[in-house]
């Protein structure tokens, strides 16, 4: 269905395509469409989105700030058409000389129209009280590409965002999730092609493998090498998420530990011994019949341990895995994949494990710093945060936003590292595995406890989440 502005409602694939401001405006510069009617279809969408905060039009009260570019413009459009349909609506002019008052009167909804995803410098946003707010392609003061707001601004907190095209950045990353509120991506009629996308439900449902009647348990068997002894806790988690994600047969290996897998979770778990240092051969044994690897959770850092970790991560050429944590570190520097059947691998790095493996921090752009370390590994890389990105070395990447602070607990990566491993096992190529392991891992922890929550509650959470998720499909 088309609304007055001839522009379509429904949203299709291209509404989760995650823009730059600078590919924003090669897109704008590139289009076959004028200015005017983008900026008329932009008013219609934003028009839209004031109606339905406001839950009605009439006697209701709105005030738009509107500075002076394309985002100033697109607040008057929402001015005219709100005023059409009976809102009584001000605008209030901005510009860097003209910051706006202080206060406001009295109204039901602030339209933020003031500067766009290109603003620098300084916007201090007036108190709105409890009035809603709606932000205009980003809150003004925003930084569009990485979401950081410099220490003198402070923009307005959003009710909710309206942005055209597709998703920026800022609206995912830093701050900008905190000030944008709830987001929506309008339709403008411009075609947005991008190599970066926000991974959606629709997405992971048509992924997750479903086994076949034919089926055993080494169809998606997978060996899981890490802690040490007396530190069993980490490489357990990654075996029990692993076979609650779907792999049919977890070996498990701890160096030094005669008796990995035992206790009240490792039933299901087969441990195998190996000597506390020179483990790799006997791991590669273990490997045989194993459809993919998870190697570091809880391993150590002891030089003779990091020495066995790389020699059977250079002797592993046609299985899949995972290299996570202090694995991490044996690995630093290292380039993968020039020998031919080498089957992927996939880096799993938190802010500071990426440090080790490159020498330097993480940059306010997280996915250029991704896709950097992607194409220097030659490697998937996982870049651990509240939004997470997946970069494979092409320049393709997947970001995942659907977590929430019910991870922030000591465990979670571990649970990470063995649904990944299992998508692995079960067929799912490296860069498909790493970005759905990240959308299931935050999925099983929507359904847990807001309080109290830790890692373990995860995997029990594995089995009903990936059996909600995709069982509209199948």
């Amino acid at each position: 269905m088309n609304g007055p502005d001839g522009v379509a409602r429904r949203a299709d694939d291209a509404m989760h395509a995650v823009v730059t401001p600078a590919e924003m405006n090669a897109i704008d510069a590139a289009a076959d469409t004028r200015v005017d009617v983008l900026i008329e279809r932009a008013g219609w969408a934003v028009a839209r989105s004031a109606r339905a905060l406001l839950g009605g039009t009439y006697g209701r009260r709105v005030m738009v700030v509107a500075g002076p570019g394309n985002n100033g413009a697109d607040g008057m459009v929402a001015a005219r058409i709100l005023s059409g349909w009976g809102v009584k609506t001000r605008v209030v002019r901005v510009d860097r000389n003209t910051p706006p008052p202080n206060t406001f009167e009295a109204c039901d909804l602030v339209i933020d129209a003031a500067y766009g995803t290109g603003f620098r410098g300084v916007f201090v946003a007036p108190d709105c009280g409890l009035v809603p707010v709606l932000a205009v392609d980003i809150p003004s003061g925003v930084d569009g590409l990485t979401g950081s707001v410099s220490e003198t601004s402070r923009p307005f907190i959003c009710t909710h965002t309206c942005t055209f095209a597709a998703l920026k950045p800022g609206l995912l990353f830093g701050a900008g999730p905190s000030y944008a509120g709830t987001v929506e991506v309008a339709d403008i009629g411009l075609r947005t092609p991008s190599e970066v996308h926000l991974l959606d439900i629709e997405e992971v449902k048509g992924r997750v493998p479903q086994r076949a009647r034919s089926a055993h348990k080494w169809s998606a068997a997978m060996l899981v090498v890490g802690g040490s002894i007396g530190m069993t806790g980490a490489p357990s988690l990654t075996a029990r998420a692993a076979m609650r994600a779907g792999a049919g047969m977890v070996r498990l290996l701890i160096p030094g530990d005669p008796h990995p897998g035992a206790g009240p979770f490792g039933s299901e778990i087969v441990g195998v011994a190996i000597s506390e240092s020179k483990w790799e051969h006997a791991a590669l044994v273990a490997l045989q019949k194993c459809g993919a690897l998870v190697v570091g959770p809880g391993l150590g850092r002891e030089p003779a341990t990091l020495a066995s970790a790389a020699a059977l991560i250079e002797s592993t050429n046609t299985v899949p895995m995972v290299i996570d944590a202090d694995a991490l570190v044996a690995v630093a520097g290292r380039r993968f994949g020039e020998r031919a059947g080498h089957a992927g691998v996939v880096l799993t790095p938190h802010d500071g494990e990426f440090r080790s493996l490159t020498g330097s921090s993480v940059t306010n752009d997280r996915i250029e710093s991704c896709r950097t370390l992607a194409r220097s590994a030659n490697a998937v890389v996982l870049l651990k945060g509240p939004t997470t990105v997946i970069a494979d070395p092409n320049g393709r990447v997947e970001l995942v936003a659907n977590g929430d602070s019910r991870l922030a607990t000591a465990g979670s990566g571990d649970v990470l590292s063995g649904i990944i491993g299992a998508l692995m096992s079960q067929g799912l190529p490296a860069f498909e595995a790493a970005s759905t392991g990240a959308f299931v891992h935050g999925g099983a922890a929507s359904l847990g406890n807001r309080l109290g929550f830790v890692a373990s509650d995860i995997i029990e959470n594995l089995p009903a989440w990936l059996d909600r998720a995709t069982s509209s499909t199948h």
